[in-house]
């Protein structure tokens, strides 16, 4: 048995768009991201839109073939031969829940069709009994099997995708932003659902999000991505705290204070220009063109993920609060 449920080391994932007729130049959407989950652990991964949050999710459970790396699920290499072994292990909870459910089907349709590519039922009543239990564990009612996605609210749409990831009794689900679609008091709703279910049923969380205060109360530890690239990971309450790359202490700055008096306080961190594209990465430290610590070592060098303090990774040559 594996120390961690879930390990992935060196991901990478590009993505060929063509420049000219015949020049073709590589997106590079994910570029060397490693991590590990424990069982029952969540990790939040958070960054800006475009960072290469979502794509990390997709190529560790293989719906993008990565174009490098390698994924280990609980002591076990996942590839492309044996991915179909490892379906009823890793779900996805996906962002948008008005185009993640097929308007066609009901909602027992919806949640049974996991049951039925699995064959994880004997007959026409336990597959009934087995979708009114999930309905149930979500918060959602035996009544609403026979009713459409389009009917429900945003909120209960998600219940009803989180119903469907559960239906094969996974470890770990990747949560790919499953709140930024609703509303703010729904929001709330569904990730005490998320921790609920955890408690319950011991689930291994990858939390994707933009949101740092949502991730903050989700996760154990948060890691946080730029242009493809994990450049900061600790403990949540610490990279809160005490945040060492630049790029994070921004990110922190910004989360909304309720205070307005601390609110005005409190020193703003507004970086400078705009996030290069993928397809033309600076050379050195990637950060390097919005730093304003950044120095000569920056412009040729790559840094790497080091640990500066116990916990705490961070990729950058000149970490602050130190």
């Amino acid at each position: 048995m594996s120390e961690h449920l879930l390990e992935v080391k060196g991901l990478k994932q590009y993505f060929p768009i063509k420049t000219g007729v015949f020049e073709t130049t590589m997106l590079k959407a994910v570029d060397g991201v490693s991590f590990t989950i424990d069982k029952g652990e969540t990790l939040g991964l958070v960054g800006e839109s475009g960072c290469g949050k979502t794509t990390v999710g997709r190529s560790l459970l293989r719906l993008y073939t990565p174009t490098e790396g390698t994924v280990i699920y609980d002591g076990q290499v996942v590839s492309d031969k044996n991915i179909q072994g490892f379906r009823k292990e890793m779900q996805v909870v996906f962002q948008d829940p008005y185009s993640s459910l097929n308007p066609r089907m009901t909602v027992a349709d919806i949640v049974g069709e996991p049951l039925d590519i699995h064959k994880l039922y004997d007959g026409k009543k336990e597959r009934e009994d087995k979708i009114n239990r999930l309905l149930t564990l979500v918060g959602l009612n035996s009544d609403h099997s026979r009713r459409y996605a389009h009917e429900f609210s945003g909120g209960q749409r998600q219940r009803i995708g989180i119903a469907r990831a559960l239906a094969v009794d996974p470890k770990f689900i990747v949560c790919d932003e499953p709140v930024s679609a609703l509303d703010v008091s729904i929001q709330a709703q569904i990730i005490n659902t998320f921790e609920e279910l955890q408690q319950k049923l011991g689930l291994a969380y990858l939390f994707i999000a933009h949101d740092l205060h949502v991730v903050h109360h989700m996760s154990r530890r948060i890691s946080v991505m730029y242009l493809g690239k994990i450049v900061e990971t600790a403990l949540s309450d610490d990279i809160i705290s005490h945040p060492m790359h630049p790029y994070t202490q921004s990110l922190i700055s910004a989360i909304p204070i309720p205070d307005p008096k601390l609110a005005r306080a409190r020193k703003r961190i507004v970086l400078e220009g705009e996030v290069p594209s993928p397809m033309n990465i600076p050379e050195g430290c990637s950060f390097r063109t919005r730093c304003r610590y950044a120095t000569e070592i920056c412009k040729t060098q790559e840094p790497q993920l080091r640990e500066l303090a116990p916990g705490h990774e961070v990729s950058c040559w000149n970490p602050q609060g130190l």
